[in-house]
């Protein structure tokens, strides 16, 4: 009786002890992983401080609306970007570096920020890295800080979708029958007014891009197709008005030129249809390669482009993108009249930009939500695993406190009745034959 009375104090003891060590182990008193918490989720919570390293929270300043307002209509699929890249196979990352949209700066992330198993090497005084894959002498990035300017200065995706191909293979000795490359494209877009401004400034300062190559359907424009601005060098100490007076400026609809398909339009020749038409077939197709892109970013939202990208491609930055709003840009006065001038010689742009920044803002309310899920998934799933670790303790000390020897007594007990049966029937009959 005695021994049966230890045995049931033994029991809730062992648990009281083994729920203290639990809750040591998993809320160690140094940290603040756990609190407890009254409100309607529930008394004991738990969070991830990997994961908020991982996916920061964005500042203030870039809080999403209460409601973005729906003007397009983008499907699951469109919002749904997850790649799986492979660094170590075949992949390759394109950068599309649009002037005046931030690309530097994202440009010098790509090779110098990101958490990988082999950085990029990246010499001091030297323009270009190495970005190796690992155990390969082969560039898994195509941008200009890693290849430099392969397929010509600030190539757009005309150039690049006919170039990089065949760059990337002779430059890593592949056959382009036999190469199955995944090439993934990435952009970045600024407010086109802004993004103006920083351009004709830029210009201003002696910057021409006169060198770019601007090859369309296997050939480079003529003079009379794109005629030069200026005279001389270059275009310094240029007015805003006469900037914009030239009807052959490439800083016009800058962004939607770069990101369309301008065979689609007989390149550079403008006789080929309507400046009507030629707008309509420009601004489609820079909206559906920029949708059908594997990431772009926007300058305005620093650290929401950061966030897109690391759920995008699974990789990590090492340091917090920065949101810098004292621009040369923002440092120009101009009038209203201005500004409507501007937008109106950035119409295209301005349309893109309307519809890139509500399917970016989509895209990260979509994988706010998604990251959301899986947080809940982690932890049903850890409080599952608690459980049946619970269980299966508690069950191993009913066995060691004496439940298991109380099965053995029993199933001793009728093994021993079951021998006196065995013994009394062999008695009985060993009686019988000697009647």
């Amino acid at each position: 009786m005695e021994e049966k009375f230890n045995r049931l104090i033994f029991i809730p003891i062992a648990a009281v002890l083994f729920l203290m060590i639990g809750y040591q182990y998993v809320c160690p008193a140094d940290s603040n992983t756990c609190y407890f918490s009254g409100d309607d989720k529930g008394l004991f919570q738990r969070y991830s401080s990997g994961l908020e390293l991982v996916y920061a929270e964005p500042d203030a300043d870039e809080d999403l609306p209460s409601k973005i307002t729906s003007k397009f209509n983008f499907t699951e699929r469109d919002l749904d970007r997850r790649i799986d890249f492979d660094i170590r196979g075949e992949d390759v990352m394109v950068f599309l570096h649009i002037q005046k949209t931030g690309g530097t700066t994202f440009g010098r992330h790509l090779v110098k920020n990101i958490q990988l198993e082999q950085p990029c090497d990246c010499m001091p005084g030297q323009r270009k890295c190495t970005c190796h894959r690992p155990g390969k002498a082969e560039s898994w990035l195509f941008s200009r800080f890693s290849t430099g300017w392969s397929c010509g200065l600030h190539a757009d995706w005309t150039e690049l979708t006919s170039c990089v191909p065949v760059v990337m293979n002779k430059k890593d000795k592949k056959n382009a029958q036999r190469s199955k490359r995944n090439f993934y494209y990435i952009t970045m877009l600024r407010d086109p007014v802004s993004r103006y401004l920083s351009e004709w400034k830029h210009v201003q300062r002696g910057a021409t891009w006169k060198t770019a190559l601007h090859m369309c359907d296997g050939r480079p424009p003529t003079q009379d197709e794109l005629p030069a601005c200026y005279s001389g060098e270059d275009w310094t100490g240029v007015s805003l008005i006469d900037f914009m007076n030239c009807p052959s400026n490439l800083a016009n609809n800058r962004q939607v030129r770069m990101l369309a398909d301008l065979s689609l339009v007989g390149c550079y020749n403008m006789s080929s249809m309507s400046e009507l038409e030629r707008g309509h077939v420009l601004l489609a197709s820079a909206k559906a390669n920029l949708r059908n892109m594997a990431f772009y970013g926007l300058t305005e939202f620093q650290r929401k482009t950061q966030y897109l990208f690391e759920r995008t491609f699974g990789l990590r930055f090492i340091r917090a993108f920065t949101q810098i709003n004292s621009t040369r840009a923002a440092s120009v006065g101009i009038s209203e009249k201005v500004r409507w001038r501007i937008e109106g010689l950035n119409a295209l742009d301005v349309e893109l930009y309307e519809y890139a920044k509500e399917l970016f803002l989509r895209r990260y309310q979509y994988n706010r939500q998604q990251q959301h899920q899986e947080e809940r998934m982690r932890r049903r799933r850890e409080r599952q695993q608690r459980q049946r670790m619970h269980r299966t303790y508690l069950a191993e000390l009913w066995r060691l406190g004496g439940g298991g020897k109380e099965e053995e007594e029993e199933e001793e007990e009728e093994g021993g009745k079951g021998m006196e049966e065995v013994a009394t029937t062999e008695d009985y009959s060993s009686q019988v034959v000697r009647w």
